[in-house]
């Protein structure tokens, strides 16, 4: 589908004209399938949820027999229950009314659960910008070192205001206190400062990380936690300033905008179409423009809550009402967050549209701020830890991991490169359940936490993180943590099952949205700018659908006076009818219908968007694009032995020190395809401190480079690495410090401490017996060449560097 190669994968150049309409025919044909397929399950979905609702109905209301005056009486009940529940309901949503008048007053400030401080106000650094740094204060009953970790949450700027991350006690934030560690939380305020751009909110986020390394001189490098949008700033962050951030994890980023599911079965992600349906980016120009060059993020949120109009419109308001009771507190805390609408400059969104939703620019290293400065995702030294969920309609799998197929070309760089990167996937929770859901902090970002005690200790590579639950006699539930080891290829292949075909027309999106915003630019915003002001821009908020259904139901109506005494009566008289009675039951099937109506036409709705998304320009691609298209990746080599990173590996197998005879002889001690538990890396890790005196002396990320280039050599030399072992180890004493390493080790496994393999016995053995005898060569230099000789070597973080030897 969309492809431009002929059927033994050779890229054809220009093709001519009818080839081209029989492939638009074909691909035509490819979508009409998928519209059928998708029309159809959606079709069976409303069936066959109608059908068990109406089935259990039947059963639960209908079969059993009730005398008449057993009716009447229910019926007398449910509608007093039902008129105290209703004017709950509605005394709830005029608190929520109240509360967001309240926040508005306020001037926004974080909705965080809890205490917090200033550190920084970035409003007044040189190049200002409207962000903060926040120290987050410990509750009572917990301590945090300060000599530990710190970390540093960044919560998304995506139409809502900050605090999602750390809004009750069961988040993100929550995890980390009771952890121990120091919590720094970068905040924002309502309205950006005039002018800032995305290249000034960096340069004040990179204070932020040097003022939380000051105030921690003898911690590790600070994590950086990035949600949603802040996953991609954090990114981007710590490949501008590699070498002052620690570990990052982005939960939910939207790295690689243009992928998603292009499977046969229910179209999962829409939002991916939105852009090219709208345009292009014009339309968020425009929206800045009739703003007096300001964004509303009411306009975000309202798209959002589209994607799910079966939830947005009628889930969470019925479960209020059926829960009345009960739910209000649930409720109201969230609302309170969701209903925080904060404004976005015209320069940050038209950057980002430009270069991420529409140019997908992040992954590929051509996205440039406007001083020239490109952001190579590969600079990162750091480990990174990806996580997504299935249930995500709004960042899908695919988008918060195939930048990493898009910017790494195999495995062996990645090893080349000493980089870590895992990823941590859940089954079935939705975006914003990946921040808030209180069942999500307490287990995936629990063990995130306690993954990140030892994580620089892992050896390069590309890793799966699973979590699996063991339930005790005791009832509780106990978690174990273990990494599987999985090739670039595997994962490519895994997730993108159709080749990623139904890419290619995202290049006809980003073509004709450079064209309509250079239309606007040249004939519309000129007049809309010159006949914007802040008084238009003022009441086009306030009476923005989001804001008005809440203002209009709060104190400000005095039409609802009487509501709050209302209310009051009703809790001290209030007579609550069970859910399990006949009438209940009836409105939970009603409700149940009403739900899977709207989900019905979510799906008709999606179905015809992605048809019309495919069906606008996919032709446009083949007609315009295709042939003249260069291929986003090179062919791949014959064999991997062929890549540049393995050759150059290959050639400086008898080249290095004692830091690559250590990292080669774990290398070869390690025990390959078994996947590794959290259990064994905490050990691994105390066994390093441990013998810290007997192991090099550097930096986290030289040791993991170092090892990385190792791991390639003995996966592929593993005879001759053993055998070049002693060239590593001419400075004097290094081989007496080596066998003292063995010997350490040999003492934690009589202990117990490590149980190796019978192979792994046997290499051990190997390594002892080639190092106890000297080689010729060696011996032939004698005592007096035991100068130190430097060799340059490459370093693929973009400099280079000196390897002692």
């Amino acid at each position: 589908m969309f492809t431009n190669t002929t059927s033994n994968g050779v890229r054809t150049g220009q093709s001519p004209l009818p080839l081209k309409f029989s492939r638009m025919a074909e691909d035509h044909t490819k979508v009409a399938k998928v519209f059928q397929r998708r029309t159809r399950l959606a079709r069976e979905h409303f069936i066959d949820r109608t059908g068990k609702a109406s089935r259990k109905w039947l059963s639960d209301v209908c079969m059993q027999p009730q005398w008449p005056w057993q009716y009447w009486n229910e019926a007398w009940m449910y509608g007093v229950d039902c008129a105290q529940r209703s004017i709950l309901f509605w005394d709830t949503l005029r608190q929520r009314g109240n509360r967001f008048i309240e926040h508005e007053r306020a001037g926004k400030p974080p909705l965080l659960h809890f205490d917090y401080e200033t550190v920084l106000d970035a409003r007044n650094f040189k190049r200002p910008v409207n962000y903060t740094l926040l120290r987050i204060l410990p509750p009572e009953g917990v301590t945090v070192d300060p000599k530990r970790r710190p970390y540093i949450i960044i919560d998304p700027r995506a139409g809502h205001g900050p605090g999602i991350s750390g809004f009750k006690d069961d988040s993100q934030v929550g995890v980390v206190l009771r952890d121990g560690h120091p919590v720094y939380f970068v905040s924002f305020f309502p309205r950006p400062v005039p002018g800032q751009t995305l290249l000034d909110v960096m340069a004040a986020e990179e204070v932020f990380v040097r003022k939380v390394r000051e105030l921690h001189p003898h911690s590790p490098k600070p994590v950086i936690f990035g949600n949603c949008q802040a996953g991609w700033a954090a990114m981007m962050l710590a490949a501008s300033y590699p070498d002052d951030t620690g570990p990052i994890v982005i939960n939910g980023a939207p790295m690689s905008y243009w992928a998603g599911a292009w499977r046969e079965g229910e179209g999962d992600n829409p939002m991916r179409y939105t852009t090219g349906l709208l345009g292009g980016t014009w339309l968020a120009s425009l929206s800045s423009d009739l703003g007096n060059g300001l964004l509303d993020g009411a306009w975000l949120v309202q798209n959002f809550e589209y994607l799910n109009p079966a939830n947005s419109f009628w889930d969470k308001y019925y479960t209020l009402f059926a829960n009345i009771d009960t739910e209000a507190p649930r409720f109201l805390d969230f609302e309170r967050w969701w209903g925080g609408y904060f404004l976005i400059g015209r320069e940050e969104i038209e950057w980002m549209t430009r270069n991420l939703f529409v140019g997908n620019q992040l992954w590929s290293g051509t996205a440039s701020g406007d001083d020239g400065h490109v952001f190579d995702l590969r600079q990162i030294k750091s480990p990174i830890i990806l996580f997504a969920s299935l249930g995500d309609n709004i960042t899908p799998p695919q988008q918060a991991f195939d930048w990493v197929a898009d910017i790494y070309g195999s495995t062996e760089e990645i090893k080349a490169r000493g980089q870590v990167i895992i990823g941590l996937l859940h089954p079935d929770v939705g975006h914003l359940g990946v921040f808030v859901s209180g069942r999500v902090a307490k287990k995936e970002y629990t063990e995130i936490v306690s993954v990140l005690k030892s994580i620089e200790i892992l050896k390069p590579g590309l890793y799966g993180m699973e979590i699996l639950e063991e339930k005790q006699a005791n009832g509780r539930t106990t978690y174990e943590v273990q990494f599987v080891e999985h090739s670039l290829e595997e994962v490519r292949e895994r997730l993108n099952r159709f080749h990623r075909v139904d890419e290619k027309p995202f290049e006809a999106v980003k073509k004709v949205s450079e064209f309509n915003q250079r239309a606007y630019e040249l004939f519309a915003q000129p007049l809309i700018q010159a006949t914007s002001t802040e008084v238009g821009a003022k009441l086009s908020r306030v009476l923005h659908p989001l804001r008005w259904q809440r203002w209009a139901f709060s104190d400000l109506n005095p039409w609802l006076a009487w509501l709050g005494p209302a209310a009051g009566l009703v809790k001290s008289s209030r007579q609550a009818l069970g859910p399990e009675t006949p009438a209940r039951r009836t409105e939970q099937f009603l409700s149940e219908c009403v739900s899977s109506g709207l989900d019905f036409y979510r799906g008709i709705r999606d179905a015809i968007s992605e048809a019309f998304f495919f069906e606008t320009y996919g032709p446009l691609f083949e007609l315009y694009i295709a042939g003249h298209q260069e291929a986003r990746q090179g062919e791949p080599a014959a064999s991997h032995r062929e890549l540049p990173f393995v050759k150059e590996a290959l050639a400086s197998i008898r080249e290095g020190g004692y830091s690559e005879a250590v990292a080669r002889v774990f290398a070869l001690l390690s025990e390959r395809g078994k996947p590794l538990s959290l259990t064994e890396l905490h050990l691994e890790q105390e066994l390093a401190e441990k013998y810290a005196r007997l192991l090099p002396q550097s930096s986290p990320e030289q040791r993991r480079r170092v090892r990385g280039e190792q791991e390639i050599i003995v996966r592929y030399e593993p005879q001759r690495a053993l055998e070049t072992l002693p060239h590593l180890l001419r400075e004097p004493g290094s081989r007496a410090r080596m066998l003292t390493l063995l010997d350490a080790v040999m003492t934690e496994v009589k202990s117990g401490q490590i149980k190796p393999t019978p192979e792994q016995t046997s290499m051990f053995e190997k390594i002892r017996g080639v190092l106890n005898t000297e080689p010729e060569m060696i011996r032939a230099r004698g005592a007096a060449q035991t100068h130190r000789r430097t060799t340059p070597r490459r370093n693929y973080g973009g400099k280079r560097d000196v390897i002692p030897h």
